[in-house]
């Protein structure tokens, strides 16, 4: 039987009872999927949710046959039936003729999919040639037509283009251009937006409900985030442990969650209307059951006309170069005269898309760049015109959170060296005695055992390291931490731990917080004030309930606008 002959309610892909492991080495294994069965339906959007280790991406990999043959195991009962046969079982050579044609995939980061080395062109003309057999002045053709339908600007431009010299959003375009060039049916996009800015992001989620309704596909949409699942999906997946926990139609999924976990997850994230002392993490659902955690009060947020000023940056700007011709060079504006005050024991949100030049000012602010203009007044006194040896007590004082947890600590170094080397440095602590009782005050603080002092960083998860990272910011008694979006590639539940932590910080500590994000979610959360920021500008800066409420410039109005809302039943039947 042809695959167009099936009946309509069948679905395009059954996967049933499926277990996959991995050797871990000769004698223990992981079960990292443990029998799962579910459908994918025919024009549909299925949303695969769960935090980081639920098994999400490895089911992904398991339909495509992607899974590593070294030490990955597909247990035999199961099945994932495809056009009427099991694609589990098939051989290697049957399954690229699958892959790309008939069943694509859009990975989480499209730098490291992309081949740096070759022309977005290249790459698609590559696919086309391989599954449909165009080749020369038809491939090309055919490539700018991609392009144009997923929305890159100038395409006929741009398919000469290296992945380098595109946004973000532009390469994740690319990315979806070759997985629908050769029209698959079922295409699988992997957390495709969760290194994109909150416009961005909405630009992608609304290209791929577009395209799933224009080519009549069926979407397998895998994230941790159900804001974002709310916006897109049909069906909903949710997964734990590779296990599932609950599935069924969005609405259900939404309006009327069953399992402990699913209340877990809608709720960790912060919302837009209410903001809890403390945000609810997942062990608070799964130790209180059904009911979830008893009811909080709100938290306070606002700067009052008493609170001291800690930081006065005034006309700040950061220009940098690049050669043109010979001898000529090109400067690029990337903070152009922003002026705004950091209120001792407060916080600053600072939110703007990408090249907006959010972490450009909270590193020329640390003098980690050097300013071309303007001053930073730290108590009233200049930091940007003292020498580097003025500059070192201050240096301690003025602290930096990380994106990247992975990459902020040194990989060599143990979790006590790594805390104890910058005390070290700053004269703190007479002996290395003094110093260690003081780390393993600090991992206290952040919620870690004092044995993490003698692991090294691998043995611990994103949101481990991430504590980590904050430990070592408190061994040097900061009086300011600028988080450079450290919580953006967290798990929701890990980052509602990680801001009930910055906050339970902050009310110890009367610490003050430069908040950099594009989550304005999140923003909005922990904030007192909220600073808009786009092309190296200041755009506009209010009270964070007041910002959110009324808006006044077109650009906040915009990125407000953006973000995701979750379910929406008004406007899902529009």
């Amino acid at each position: 039987m042809k695959q167009t002959d099936r009946m309509e309610g069948d679905p395009l892909v059954s996967v049933r009872n499926l277990r996959v492991s991995f050797r871990l080495d000769r004698h223990n294994v992981f079960d990292a999927v443990r029998g799962i069965s579910f459908d994918i339906p025919r024009n549909e959007t299925l949303a695969l949710v769960g935090e980081s280790g639920s098994g999400k991406s490895v089911t992904a990999l398991a339909i495509l046959g992607l899974l590593p043959p070294e030490n990955s195991i597909v247990h035999p009962g199961g099945e994932i039936v495809y056009g009427g046969r099991n694609v589990a079982g098939l051989p290697q050579r049957e399954l690229r003729k699958l892959r790309g044609a008939d069943i694509s995939m859009i990975f989480q980061e499209p730098m490291t999919s992309l081949n740096p080395v070759f022309t977005v062109g290249y790459q698609l003309e590559e696919v086309l040639r391989l599954h449909r057999g165009l080749k020369g002045a038809a491939a090309r053709k055919r490539s700018i037509e991609l392009l144009e339908e997923v929305g890159i600007p100038d395409p006929s431009f741009k398919i000469d283009a290296f992945p380098s010299q595109m946004s973000g959003g532009q390469q994740q375009r690319v990315m979806i251009a070759m997985a629908i060039a050769c029209e698959p049916k079922l295409l699988i996009a992997d957390e495709p937006t969760t290194a994109l800015d909150v416009t961005i992001q909405k630009q992608i989620l609304e290209l791929i409900a577009q395209l799933q309704r224009r080519h009549q596909m069926s979407v397998l949409f895998i994230t941790h985030d159900l804001a974002v699942v709310g916006e897109i999906a049909d069906r909903v997946v949710v997964m734990r442990n590779g296990e599932i926990r609950e599935q069924g139609p969005a609405k259900a999924i939404f309006e009327a969650p069953q399992d402990a976990y699913t209340k877990a997850l809608l709720q960790c994230r912060p919302r837009l209307d209410r903001r809890p002392t403390r945000l609810p993490v997942i062990d608070d659902y799964m130790a209180a059951g059904h009911h979830g955690p008893a009811h909080m009060e709100e938290r306070a947020r606002g700067v009052a006309a008493a609170d001291p000023v800690i930081l006065d940056v005034r006309n700040l700007s950061k220009s940098f170069w690049s050669r043109e011709g010979l001898f000529g060079k090109r400067e690029f504006k990337a903070v152009s005269n922003v002026s705004f005050r950091l209120h001792k024991g407060r916080t600053l949100g600072l939110v703007g898309e990408s090249g907006s030049g959010k972490t450009t000012v909270g590193l020329t602010v640390m003098r980690l760049h050097e300013a071309t203009g303007g001053e930073v007044l730290f108590e009233g006194k200049d930091i940007l015109k003292m020498s580097e040896a003025e500059f070192m007590s201050y240096k301690r004082r003025i602290q930096i959170i990380f994106q990247n947890p992975y990459a902020s600590l040194n990989p060599r170094f143990t979790v006590g060296q790594i805390l104890t080397e910058p005390m070290l440095i700053h004269g703190i602590g007479a002996t290395t005695q003094e110093r260690a009782e003081l780390a393993f005050e600090m991992l206290a603080k952040v919620g870690l055992p004092e044995v993490s002092f003698y692991k090294y960083p691998h043995e611990f998860s994103g949101g481990q390291r991430q504590r980590i990272a904050i430990a070592r910011c408190l061994t040097l008694k900061p009086d300011i931490l600028i988080c450079d979006e450290s919580v953006s590639a967290l798990d929701v539940s890990v980052q509602a731990q990680v801001l009930n932590l910055l906050a339970d910080l902050q009310d110890e500590f009367k610490l003050s917080y430069i908040f950099i994000s594009h989550d304005l979610a999140v923003v909005k959360y922990i904030s007192d004030e909220v600073m808009v920021m786009s092309d190296g500008e200041l755009v506009e800066m209010a009270g964070s309930d007041e910002i959110y409420r009324a808006p006044k410039q077109p650009y906040t109005q915009r990125l407000l606008s953006a973000i995701p809302r979750g379910w929406q039943p008004a406007a899902r039947s529009a």
